[in-house]
């Protein structure tokens, strides 16, 4: 598995990505993930949707609690032509209880702790730590990744801005 140093810090401290680069252009790697009623979601079932691929290191934390309730208010005012999904290694039950409690409900939140199939396929996981980086890809509904924000440090928010223009543009 491809590693790649130098782009990503946690808390300061350089991290190891494991997994290819994706870039845009790039065909959206498929890959499996774990729904919070414990069932398998491939994200080829978002096909003929212009998806928002948000990456997070845990909803547990201040940033990504706020990045996913941005995207889930988002959600609604982009309508049903676009899937956001937010994933990170959070078991299943802890995400479907902080949706509950945080009100999310227009975004897929995923769970990527059982096989890191996510993480490895969009080069997003930590080796260090085993956590997914902060990133958003942005991908057409032909599969095609148009947008990507890889963050430097995961303590960071994204270009929430940039990140929904290049889905309106596409949907």
């Amino acid at each position: 598995m491809m590693e790649r140093t130098g782009l990503v810090t946690f808390g300061g401290n350089p991290m190891t990505l494991l997994g290819n680069e994706i870039k845009v252009g790039d065909k959206a790697p498929d890959f499996v993930a774990i729904g919070n009623d414990m069932k398998p979601v491939s994200f080829s079932s978002f096909d003929g949707k212009v998806r928002i691929v948000n990456s997070i290191a845990s909803l547990d934390t201040s940033i990504c609690d706020v990045e996913t309730r941005r995207f889930n208010k988002e959600a609604g005012e982009l309508g049903d032509a676009v899937a956001i999904l937010t994933l990170s290694m959070d078991l299943p039950f802890t995400q479907k209880r902080w949706c509950g409690a945080a009100g999310v409900e227009q975004v897929t939140v995923l769970s990527d702790h059982r096989d890191a199939a996510f993480g490895k396929a969009y080069g997003v996981l930590m080796k260090e730590i085993r956590v997914l980086a902060r990133a958003v890809f942005v991908v057409d509904r032909d599969g095609i990744v148009r947008y990507v924000q890889l963050l430097e440090e995961v303590g960071t928010e994204p270009d929430y801005d940039a990140a929904l223009k290049a889905a309106r543009e596409l949907m």
